[in-house]
């Protein structure tokens, strides 16, 4: 996943399943409880992160006794608020949204507010609140500070310099990589930075040309284990295996890219969780219950020697 101070909507936090789909039954009434609430869930984009959250949404709603809408904005800020518009059009008690770009959260809660329906945010909150239902928010520039902190102990105080594969500008991927620029040490240097927009492919690309522009480089962060793959891939191919890859998801196959030393670390942030909080906690504040309106998602960074602390990131 690649996050990423700014005069856009200042944020508490921070870093999205095809086409329209129907699921569970009935329709809100102030029942008590998930049963006979309607909720509408826009996804953010394609990665594994956007998948495992929108399987983790359908099937916490499918528990719950909800029923759910769900689209994806395949990450165009202009797709994300038409499908926030055919939710509002479908009667939705509320909508749960993966933002594509903080940037775009303006006019999705600006739309929201005039119907009178209910927003709950996942993995960011704007500042302001009072306009919201509620979020599960994942600290994003804590994961990358927590990247930042394992590069900071592993080089125990030498000179290293770093190569950084962002995601695609805004949102995620700037809070990611803000946070990790702010926690390195002074002798740890980034020496480039280039997006590559959540896309293995383009990822590989931009390693090979970084590695080929800076064969120095001692460690890579990339912004997820997708690209991060990808990332390896190529600086294996370059005969530089010795450069050190932390990254950010917690999937299986991170965890075991972690256990066989092609990651050197990864922060688990669950996508499992956060869809699941989303459901149960969006149901509960329609229903005036006392749960926590922006709820903190809990981060671990995942090295060789803790990889049974991992937290399940996908639905089964």
């Amino acid at each position: 996943m690649r996050l990423p101070a700014r005069s856009r909507a200042a944020l508490i936090a921070t870093a999205v399943l095809s086409g329209l789909l129907l699921g569970g039954c009935g329709s809100h009434d102030g029942a008590s409880g998930a049963e006979g609430v309607t909720l509408g869930f826009v996804n953010g984009g394609d990665t594994s992160f956007h998948t495992c959250l929108g399987k983790a949404v359908q099937q916490t709603a499918k528990t719950e006794g909800a029923k759910l809408y769900t689209a994806n904005s395949h990450q165009n800020a202009g797709t994300e608020l038409s499908n926030i518009e055919d939710m509002i059009s479908r009667g939705v008690g509320a909508l749960i949204v993966q933002t594509v770009n903080v940037d775009s959260l303006k006019g999705d809660i600006a739309k929201a507010k005039a119907s009178k329906t209910p927003i709950y945010l996942t993995s960011v909150a704007t500042s302001d609140v009072r306009d919201i239902l509620g979020a599960a928010v994942v600290d994003l520039r804590k994961v990358g500070a927590l990247d930042a902190g394992w590069i900071a102990k592993d080089a125990a105080g030498r000179d290293v310099t770093i190569g950084v594969v962002a995601g695609a500008p805004g949102a995620a991927s700037d809070l990611l990589v803000g946070g990790f620029e702010s926690a390195l040490p002074a002798t740890a240097k980034i020496v480039a930075n280039q997006p590559g927009m959540f896309n293995p492919a383009k990822a590989q690309d931009v390693a090979e040309n970084m590695i080929e522009a800076r064969p120095d480089l001692d460690y890579a962060f990339v912004a997820n284990e997708e690209m991060a793959f990808a990332v390896r891939k190529a600086f294996d191919a370059a005969g530089r295996k010795d450069v050190k890859i932390v990254t950010v998801n917690g999937t299986d196959e991170g965890l075991a890219a972690v256990k066989s030393g092609e990651f050197a670390a990864t922060v688990a942030n669950s996508a499992r969780t956060i869809g699941d909080t989303a459901v149960k906690n969006a149901v509960a504040l329609l229903d005036d219950k006392k749960v926590d309106k922006i709820a903190n998602i809990p981060l671990l960074l995942v090295t060789k020697d803790n990889l049974s602390d991992a937290p399940r990131y996908c639905p089964e």
